[in-house]
Order: structure tokens, then C-alpha cells, then sequence
């Protein structure tokens, strides 16, 4: 991953996580994240769900088939603007350890909503890079991102 894309996936707010079951049948699920050293992590949050955490597709797949894809997409009415990063990787859950931890206060640290939805210990994906494809212009946007916008006024 070279430093464009790197600053393009850091600067989006959310990313569709792509898995599929050992069958192959695929899933995709959008999701919040954070990327730290190279690697992505994402976390299994408070939101409502109709099922329990582990019993969620996106686990049950990561377990049986650890093949995963990523999109960090942005689209414009001007077409100039648009652009993705594709990631493929290996997806791994984490239930523990220091490198989970590191996870969720960085995750906690990028979206307010995480102060409340985010369980303490709660499980983490983590999904490491094995190839990564780009296109298009990944040039960020000089506009607040909504987590700068000044809301005084």
C-alpha cells in the first residue's frame, strides 16, 4: 500500500467488507474502521443485531474462509473526483491480547459513537493487506471531514 492510498482509506469514514463462507457464497457488510500500521481493523459493535456477535456472517465466514476484499470508495457528480482503493487480505478475529486492545482505543479515538457503542473487550477483525488496487484520484477533499466541523455557530 503506498502512502496515497494509505491517506485515502485513513481519510474515508466507512469501507464494504467483502467475505464469503466455505461454499463461496458472498457477503458484504458495510463497516467502520481504522488503519494502523498497514493493517485494518474493525470492530463488532453495540448496534443492533438480530443475532449474537459470533454467530454474525461476517465472523462465521472470517472463520471458515479467511479470504477477505475490501472497498474504500468516493463518488462525485464530478467525475474527476472519483476513486477507490480495493484491498484484498486475510482476515483474522481477535477475542484478546494487546494488538486487540491497541484496536479499540484507536477505533474508539476515530468515531465518537464508539465512546457508547463500542463494549470494552469487544471482538475485532483484523485484516491483513495482501494486495491492494487503486484508481482513480485519491487527492483528499480540503473540506472539513464531519468529525472537524466546527458546530458553534
Amino acid at each position: 500500500m503506498d502512502e496515497s492510498e494509505s491517506r485515502f482509506i485513513s481519510s474515508q469514514r466507512v469501507a464494504h467488507l467483502a467475505s464469503a463462507d466455505g461454499t463461496g457464497a458472498p457477503h458484504v457488510v458495510t463497516i467502520c474502521f481504522v488503519l494502523e500500521a498497514g493493517v485494518i481493523y474493525t470492530a463488532i459493535d453495540a448496534k443492533p443485531k438480530r443475532v449474537d456477535a459470533m454467530k454474525l456472517r461476517r465472523v462465521r465466514n472470517i472463520i471458515e474462509n479467511p479470504n477477505v476484499a475490501l472497498v474504500f470508495d468516493r463518488y462525485s457528480e464530478d467525475w474527476n473526483r472519483i476513486g477507490y482503493v480495493m484491498v484484498t487480505g486475510q482476515g483474522t478475529l481477535m477475542a484478546e491480547g494487546e494488538e486487540r486492545l491497541m484496536a479499540e482505543i484507536a477505533l474508539r479515538e476515530k468515531y465518537l459513537q464508539y465512546q457508547e457503542m463500542l463494549p470494552v473487550g469487544c471482538p475485532v477483525i483484523k485484516i491483513e493487506p495482501k494486495r491492494v488496487v487503486s484508481w482513480g484520484n485519491l487527492e483528499l477533499d480540503e473540506g472539513p471531514r464531519p468529525d472537524q466541523t466546527n458546530t458553534s455557530r
